[in-house]
This record gives structure tokens, C-alpha cells and sequence, in this order.
């Protein structure tokens, strides 16, 4: 073979070479490309929780942008705001549901058959009312607060005593997501303040997460706290009900707590209800809010609704692994 027809080999061979070579780059990218398109985005593709069967988002891409702030605005910038009844605390174990701080109460040895049974009924009437997702907040709003008001109006009657709330406590189910330990201990590791913002009952909710070991100094709980008289009597309820439904004028009232928080302009704010989002009204200057909601009963009929309202859905998920996973790239 003469030197020009070598050269002619070669060169076709070398183009061939880059043919393929070129092909694969090309379809690795086209690869990559499709795959940036799809569910997942750079940094969430970094964290295997993602990758769960619970988790659902309507726009990966929007998600990927606020961790991103997140993570750029670090530890200093973080503030915690969250529900605590089926948010921090799981909604179920092996198909059987965990009690509300609520149900804690209404459920132990100090409180009467006769009341307990009309506290049952109460729930039976009222909880579809809560989680009917074809009734709008305003329509709820006061079926929400007569629910409270009869059910705190029947646990006045019982007398209840502030010394045995503990051992109420104790000899509950209750039981917080799983990783709860990792969550709280890494916010009060980083100084990170946590907003604790919930409808149920604050005594009882400070007893859960005191003996789980995790109250720290760092934790502020905004709730309905019980009224003890002189003797630890209960003789009623401190200050304006908080139900699920007027968690904004809830948070509104803190706005003296969020003003000394200026800095802290980056959130993350965790709940189960349509009426949590609203938790964060009373923040002055939010650069980045990421919503996390926990959908865990009537899923079908309510997750379209979620998806469009919280930026990450977290679909019968008892563990608290995706806001872990996020913690860990911010702190």
C-alpha cells in the first residue's frame, strides 16, 4: 500500500474514531439533558432521599433554585418554621394512627368515659369537615372554632391537673418522624431558631419533645396552653384559640418574634394542612421560603391541591429524611 493510500486509511479511520467518540458525547449529553428536564435537578440529584416513592414535587427546577439560596445563605440566614401534630409527629405506625396532643389528652386515664365519648363524637363530626378538600378555609373557619371551643369547654370539666401531665405523656403512643433526633439536634448544633407553630395543645407538645431529650434552647413553641389555677387546677385556655385555620393571625401576632429574627431571611416551613403556609406571614424581608408538606390522609383527593401549594409533598412519609437531607447541604 502506498504512503497516500495509508494516509487516506488512517484519516478515515481517525474519522471514525471521532464519529463515535462525537456520538457518544453527543448522546450522553442529549442523556443528561433529557434527565436535567425531568424530575430531578443538579443538587437534589445529590440526595438519594429524593429518590423516594413518597416524595412529589410539581416543579423540580423551582425546588433546585431555593435550596440553592438556602445553601448560599448558610446557617446565619436559616430560620425553622413548622407544625408539630402529624408534621413533627408521625400520623401513623403500621397502619394504626399516632395521637394529636389532642388526642393524648382525650384519650388518658384523667378524663371521664362520658367525656371522652363526646370529645370521639366531636372529632367524627368535625375532623371531615377539616380535611374536606371541596370547602374552602374561609367555609372551615368556624366550624374550627367551635370544635375548639366545645372540646376545651368539656376538658375544663375534667378538673385536669398539671402535675400528671407527664406520666399522660409517658403512657401515651405518641411518637415523632423518624430522624426527629438529627433534625433538632442540628439545628441547635448550628443555633438555628425553630418556630414551632401549632393548633394542639402546648403543654402537652413541650412535655413530648422534653422527654424526647430535644427541647432545646433554640425552640420557641407558639400554642394553645392550658390555664392552671393556684392549686394546678385546670380552669381554662391562655389567650386567642389557634386552630388549623387562623395560623395567619397566629403568626401575624409573632411579628415582635420574626423583627428580632431580621436576619434570618431564608426559611424552611414544614406542615400537613393547606392552613400551615401561612405560618411565615409575619417574616419581614423573605429571600428564600421552601414549603414541605406532609400529605398523609385522603390522598387521592388532595394531592393535586398540596402540589400546587407546597414545593415538596411528602406523600404517608413517617420519617423526616428530605428535610434532614436538605439541613445537611445548607449547615
Amino acid at each position: 500500500m502506498d504512503k497516500t493510500a495509508v494516509v487516506k486509511v488512517g484519516a478515515a479511520a481517525s474519522a471514525s474514531v471521532c464519529a463515535l467518540f462525537g456520538g457518544v458525547v453527543l448522546a450522553q449529553y442529549m442523556f443528561a439533558k433529557k434527565k436535567r428536564a425531568g424530575k430531578k435537578t443538579k443538587i437534589i440529584e445529590m440526595m438519594p432521599e429524593f429518590e423516594k416513592s413518597t416524595v412529589h414535587m410539581h416543579d423540580p427546577e423551582r425546588v433546585e433554585q431555593i435550596i440553592c439560596g438556602l445553601i448560599k445563605g448558610g446557617a446565619s440566614k436559616l430560620q425553622i418554621i413548622t407544625d408539630f401534630d402529624m408534621t413533627l409527629s408521625k400520623f401513623a405506625v403500621n397502619g394504626k394512627r399516632c395521637p394529636t396532643c389532642h388526642n393524648i389528652i382525650d384519650n388518658c386515664k384523667l378524663v371521664t368515659e362520658e367525656c371522652r365519648q363526646e370529645l370521639g363524637q366531636l372529632k367524627d363530626t368535625y375532623y371531615p369537615i377539616e380535611i374536606d378538600p371541596h370547602l374552602t378555609m374561609e367555609e372551615k373557619y368556624p366550624f374550627m372554632v367551635e370544635w375548639y371551643f366545645k372540646s376545651h369547654t368539656l376538658l375544663v370539666k375534667q378538673r385536669l391537673q398539671k402535675d400528671k401531665l407527664p406520666e399522660v405523656v409517658r403512657d401515651s403512643e405518641a411518637a415523632l418522624r423518624e430522624g426527629y433526633e438529627q433534625f433538632f439536634d442540628r439545628l441547635h448544633q448550628h443555633s438555628v431558631p425553630m418556630f414551632i407553630f401549632s393548633a394542639g395543645l402546648g403543654d402537652v407538645l413541650e412535655e413530648i419533645i422534653r422527654q424526647a431529650g430535644v427541647y432545646h434552647p433554640n425552640v420557641k413553641v407558639v400554642s394553645n396552653f392550658m390555664d392552671f389555677d393556684d392549686k394546678g387546677v385546670l380552669r381554662g385556655f391562655k389567650g386567642e384559640v389557634i386552630h388549623v385555620y387562623n395560623k395567619q393571625d397566629g403568626a401575624l401576632r409573632n411579628t415582635e418574634y420574626f423583627k428580632q429574627l431580621k436576619d434570618n431571611c431564608n426559611i424552611i416551613l414544614m406542615g400537613d394542612s393547606l392552613g400551615d403556609l401561612n405560618m411565615a406571614d409575619g417574616v419581614p424581608n423573605v429571600e428564600n421560603i421552601l414549603k414541605i408538606g406532609f400529605l398523609n390522609d385522603k390522598v387521592e383527593e388532595r394531592l393535586e391541591k398540596y402540589l400546587d401549594s407546597y414545593d415538596i409533598v411528602l406523600v404517608k412519609d413517617e420519617t423526616l429524611e428530605v428535610p434532614n437531607s436538605i439541613l445537611q447541604k445548607i449547615l
